[in-house]
This record gives C-alpha cells, structure tokens and sequence, in this order.
C-alpha cells in the first residue's frame, strides 16, 4: 500500500498529483499567466507565484484523490533541472510536508520523469525503448534499458528545439506562450512553403542554433520586400518551421533506431504535445514497423503526475533521501 504526493516547480507551472498503489488519482496544475506580459518567464516571478500556488494546489490534490494528509505514505519531488528559485520552493514545502508527517522523502529527476510518463496509462513500453524527449530546455534521444537505467545517446549542443519554436514565435511577433500557436497556424499552412538551414551534425545529436538564425535572417530579408510577410504568409511560413523542425527530430530518432536496431519509440516532454510531431511519429510507426508510445496531453508539459509515478517506482525501492537535501538547477541524468 502507498499513497505518493509529487510535487513539481521546475518552471512556472505549479504541480500536485497523488500516486495511489501505481496510479494517479489527482493531478493539479496552476500556470502562471503573469509571464504573458514579458513574452517569456521571470525566474523571481515565477517563485513568489509558486509559494502562493502551492497550498491551494496541494489541497485541490487531496480533494480530487479522496484521501488525507495522514494517508501520506511519502513525498515525491523534482530535484532538478529547472529554475532554482521555482525548485527552491518545491523542495522546501515537500521536506516541511514530510517531516511533519514523519514520512519519507523521494528526489526525482525532472528529465527522468518525463520518460517514465510512459508508465502512467495503458499501452506501456517495454525495455529497452528509444525516447525522444523535446521540451524548451532539452532535446535528447534516450535508450532506456530500465526505470532508472538510461542513456543518453544524442542530445542537443546548443539550443533545444523547443526553444526554436519560441524563439520563431517571438520574431513572427507572437504572444507567450508562442509554441502551441505556431502549432494551430501550421495545422493551417503548407509545410513545404519554405526551405530553412538544416544542421549538418555527426551522430545522434541535435544543432537548432543555426536553424533558428535561418528564421530570423530570412523574416527579415522578406520583410525588406514585403514589410506585411509575416501577417500574409503567417500559416505557411508556421508550417513550415514546424516540419523543418520535425524532420530534423524525426531522421535522427530514426537512426537512432536502426543503430540499436529497438522499434519501441517514445516522445516526451513539452513538445511532445505538438500535433505535427504526434502525427508524423504516427505515420512513422506504420512505415518502419515501429510500436509508438505517445503520453496524453496532461502528461506531456511539466507536471506532478509524471513525478508522482516516478516517485512510486522509486518508493517500491525504498530509495528514500534526507532533510539535507537541496535542489539542482542543473542535475546530472
């Protein structure tokens, strides 16, 4: 018997979620639109609107799951990698909440939980799987041999992609959080309206710095010409980043494959929530023979539920850390 509360503040969603004997009861998520004004988030203002989050999203938690404090069995936090001042407030009301009810404390991996999101609902994945995990801060493709068995066999060497969707979204002029609206464009556009840079790098891993300054010297260019492209060209030219995007993802991801020769794939993280990925992945699996495995929509972007079922594989273990513990802004995988 285990009753699991998570606690996820990485970034600016503040998370709760109970796990019940493996499954997830209740997972609250509060966002923060205060970041809509600035077109990006505020590390400082993302941490005060956690310590004001938290409460209440604890409470909602314990109301959806039909159980109490004192049905406790342990507390489940991200430790790392994300914003220090939104971890520092996380980890802190998890190591109050647990020495208080005298109740063991779980250090989870942000980046580890995103993949064992996997786990949460029917179908699950078998061992070993290949994991494309796409968020703001990470591009990575993963072997995964166990629950906290991976490794990371290509990864980005300067920005993510999905930082290339939000850096495309800020110079076409659009509001924060601009990813999800370049992906509603796009459903609306021609993907092969426009050619941009592609990264000639060796091995599995990603280069999307030299993509994204593609975008913007092309915008210009065409602006000079036309100072209304953006507005008259707005689906297309989203479109086609988008695709540009997805192909760069998709024929390392398919490499990747034939190299360790595993047709169990995955995606996780943020942009795993991107329609064009969803359905590109989707038609991959039927050209390549591939068994897909793509998290529901809640489980994609940050939240606790991915901590929670994290934290359960790790409670069965009975590994377990101490009141010493402190966060990571950057944590090893």
């Amino acid at each position: 018997m285990s009753v699991i509360l998570a606690i996820e503040s990485s970034c600016d969603d503040t998370s709760v979620a109970i796990c019940n004997n493996g499954k997830i009861t209740a997972n609250v998520i509060a966002n923060q639109t205060i970041h809509q004004n600035y077109g990006g988030v505020i590390p400082e203002l993302a941490s005060r609107v956690h310590q004001q989050n938290i409460v209440p999203a604890v409470q909602q938690a314990l109301i959806d799951a039909k159980v109490t404090k004192q049905d406790i069995n342990a507390v489940a936090f991200t430790r790392g990698p994300g914003l220090l001042g939104s971890l520092l407030v996380g980890v802190s009301f998890a190591k109050s909440f647990a020495l208080a009810l005298n109740i063991p404390l779980i250090s989870v991996n942000h980046m580890h939980a995103h993949i064992l999101a996997h786990f949460i609902d029917d179908p699950k994945p078998n061992f070993p799987f290949l994991c494309l995990t796409v968020s703001g801060g990470h591009t990575q493709i993963v072997l995964v041999k166990d629950y906290f068995d991976m490794e990371i066999v290509g990864e980005t060497l300067d920005d993510a992609a999905g930082e290339a969707f939000d850096k495309t979204a800020k110079i076409l002029q659009l509001p924060y959080p601009g990813g999800p609206l370049i992906d509603k464009h796009a459903q609306k556009g021609n993907p092969l309206a426009y050619k941009f840079a592609e990264p000639q790098i060796a091995d599995l891993n990603f280069s999307f710095s030299g993509f994204k300054t593609s975008i913007l010297y092309f915008i210009r260019k065409q602006e000079k010409e036309n100072p209304n492209f953006i507005a008259e060209n707005l689906n297309d030219i989203c479109a086609s980043v988008q695709h540009s995007i997805i192909q760069i993802l998709m024929k390392k991801l398919k490499k990747a494959a034939v190299e360790y020769n595993i047709k169990e794939i995955a995606i996780a993280g943020g942009v795993s929530a991107n329609s064009g990925l969803r359905n590109t992945l989707q038609n991959m699996a039927v050209e390549l023979d591939w068994k897909v495995y793509i998290p529901a929509f809640q489980y994609c972007t940050d939240n606790a539920g991915m901590i929670a079922i994290a934290g359960y594989q790790k409670f069965l273990k009975q590994d377990f850390v101490g009141q010493e513990v402190s966060p990571m802004a950057r944590m090893e995988f």
